[in-house]
C-alpha cells in the first residue's frame, strides 16, 4: 500500500503516465497540474476516482479543491490516508 510520501508520488506518477499520458520526467513535486501537466477539471475528476480506487477511501472534492502541484495531490492523498 502507500507507506510514504514517495511510494505515493511514484503511484501518482503511473497514474498520470497511464490515464493522462504525461512525460514522466515532467512529473516533479513542482509541476502545476493544469499548467505544466495540461490536467484540466475534467481530468481531475477522473484522477479523484482513481485515487479513491487506489486509497480504498472517500475522496471529498473539496479535499482537492486547493490542490494545484503534484506535491499539493501527494499531501492530500497523505491526509486521505492518515485519516483512518
Amino acid at each position: 500500500m502507500l507507506k510514504d510520501r514517495e511510494d505515493i508520488l511514484s503511484k501518482l506518477t503511473e497514474i498520470l503516465v497511464e490515464m493522462f499520458e504525461v512525460d514522466e520526467e515532467d512529473i516533479t513535486e513542482d509541476a502545476h497540474l493544469s499548467e505544466d501537466l495540461d490536467i484540466d477539471s475534467i481530468d481531475a475528476v477522473d484522477l479523484i476516482v482513481r485515487l479513491k480506487e487506489l486509497t480504498g477511501k472517500k475522496i471529498a472534492p473539496e479535499e482537492f479543491k486547493s490542490v494545484r502541484t503534484v506535491g499539493d495531490v501527494v499531501s492530500a492523498i497523505q491526509k486521505v490516508m492518515e485519516e483512518q
